[in-house]
């Protein structure tokens, strides 16, 4: 079900609730306005949540320039992912209380907002005892590297993964779920200025081999596996040359799953890998995985969860480096959330 929205016509004030609306599909910082939407008290099985944080993730950013595989209609509120808490619900509402800790289940809820009327079913209860960061990243990012860990292979402790972007919100969350695991990583990145820094940061998470793609490709590669085992699991992110290179060194009979594509450029493979190697290749969509689930198995959505809240808990899993802007500043956070090599995620305070 998608958010009832309703715009409010008149001065914007700061006791109304207010949303970053779009009206058409283009650039974000030229169509998202910030403005008082109506949200109506709830009935039946709908819930009224006020909004305490949302992150902006690329995801966000295709569907306002309409260029993502699923769009919500017009006008509709930004933002596919986020924290709230329940402050009204439904007479027939049952599964979350005034009080509770939700977050959205499917993309398109437009999460940019300081309360929303939302479907129960739309909604899943998160524990309050984690961080609000944490809670507010949670369902996208950590539950594809979930996804991609526990799907594809069965991965037991002392094998690897190689995987590109190996610093992206994605590929952090990989790096410390496998290291809970006792899975070995191997992550790759672009040069930058600031290489060292970055190197020492995903150790910190816990990742055993962090290498450029200038690296990849050398002949030097072989080396590392002298003490690793070749992985069975590759993960793809970019596309074009890196993921060819990548490919390279996945173990015969493994599996590349590609999640994304930043490179903007077409995965290549070699016809060797697919015969000699009998490679596999598959593709993964979060929102299509919650999607499938959404009314048929919904226990396998809340016990992702529940693994990454534990995680979480523990310190086992840590939010990505954040940066909060008020809701008003929404335009500098979107700016900041499309700058080259800035690895923090703009998070946006209700």
């Amino acid at each position: 079900m998608w958010p009832l929205m309703r715009l409010i016509r008149r001065p914007l004030s700061t006791a109304a609730p207010r949303g970053l609306v779009y009206e058409k599909h283009g650039e974000p910082t030229q169509v998202l306005r910030l403005k008082n939407i109506e949200v109506p008290s709830p009935t039946n099985y709908e819930v009224k949540v006020k909004m305490l944080a949302a992150p902006i993730n690329p995801s966000d950013i295709n569907m306002i320039q309409g260029t993502y595989a699923m769009l919500p209609p017009l006008p509709a509120v930004g933002g596919n992912e986020g924290v709230g808490v329940v402050i009204e619900v439904g007479n027939h509402a049952s599964s979350v209380r005034p009080g509770d800790w939700v977050i959205p289940v499917n993309a398109g809820l437009g999460t940019w907002c300081t309360e929303g009327l939302y479907s129960e079913e739309a909604l899943v209860r998160i524990p309050s005892d984690i961080s609000i960061v944490g809670a507010a990243t949670i369902s996208v990012n950590p539950c594809t590297a979930y996804r991609l860990l526990s799907d594809y292979e069965t991965l037991r402790p002392g094998d690897s993964v190689i995987q590109n972007a190996g610093n992206s919100s994605v590929g952090q969350a990989v790096i410390q779920i496998a290291a809970s695991l006792g899975i070995t990583t191997i992550n790759v990145v672009r040069d930058r200025p600031d290489l060292p820094g970055l190197v020492e940061r995903l150790r910190d998470l816990g990742a055993d081999h962090v290498i450029t793609e200038e690296q990849l490709r050398k002949p030097e590669m072989k080396d590392l596996f002298k003490n690793c085992p070749r992985p069975r699991l590759a993960l793809n992110c970019v596309g074009g040359k890196s993921t060819t290179e990548m490919l390279r060194h996945l173990d015969h009979g493994g599996t590349m799953v590609t999640y994304g594509g930043m490179a903007k450029q077409p995965v290549t493979i070699p016809v060797s890998a697919l015969i000699f190697k009998n490679v596999k290749l598959c593709g993964f969509w979060v929102t299509k995985w919650k999607k499938d689930r959404y009314n048929i198995d919904r226990e396998e959505i809340t016990k992702m969860i529940r693994d990454l809240c534990d995680l979480m808990r523990r310190g086992k899993l840590l939010p990505p480096p954040c940066t909060e802007w008020p809701l008003e500043d929404f335009s500098h956070a979107l700016r900041n959330s499309q700058t080259p090599f800035l690895s923090r995620k703009q998070i946006l305070i209700m």
